[in-house]
């Protein structure tokens, strides 16, 4: 109900709104089909990260390609090298798949807590954070560089 209002208030008619979650969808399935296929640690047609190019430092990011990689391989010791917040993120990400899905069959999509402003802040905070930590050169932390 609340994603027909705002779609309405957009003044986008459900039926665009329905085939926008439907090519998102597809988007989002043929960007992990990608990821899982090609590895990216030996295909280098993966953009890099322009923080990590520049400055040799990791941004809450690096690393996701290559983690997401390992997961759909079922790697989960891998995929947490790469990156410690992949499960958040693969929670995050598997949500909103779901939601659009929904929206895109059925008209009626799943809340959208991680749109939630608390959600988007502790989520940035974390973030911030987490890019500050994994750029320390100190032991532990030098275990969360990817």
């Amino acid at each position: 109900m609340q994603a027909e209002q705002n779609i309405s208030t957009l003044g986008i008619a459900a039926s665009t709104g329905r085939m926008m979650a439907a090519g998102s969808v597809t988007a989002l399935a043929g960007g992990s089909a990608v990821v899982a296929y090609f590895d990216p640690s030996s295909t280098h047609f993966f953009p890099l990260c322009p923080l990590f190019a520049m400055t040799g430092l990791a941004c809450p990011g690096c690393g996701l390609t290559r983690a997401f990689h390992s997961l759909f391989h079922g790697d989960l010791l891998s995929a947490l090298h790469f990156n410690a917040l992949t499960p958040v993120w693969a929670v995050i990400f598997a949500y909103v798949a779901v939601s659009l899905t929904m929206y895109a069959v059925t008209g009626k999509n799943l809340p959208m807590w991680p749109t939630h402003p608390k959600f988007m802040w502790v989520f940035m905070t974390v973030l911030l954070v987490f890019g500050v930590l994994r750029n320390l050169p100190f032991y532990p932390l030098t275990t969360l560089y990817p």
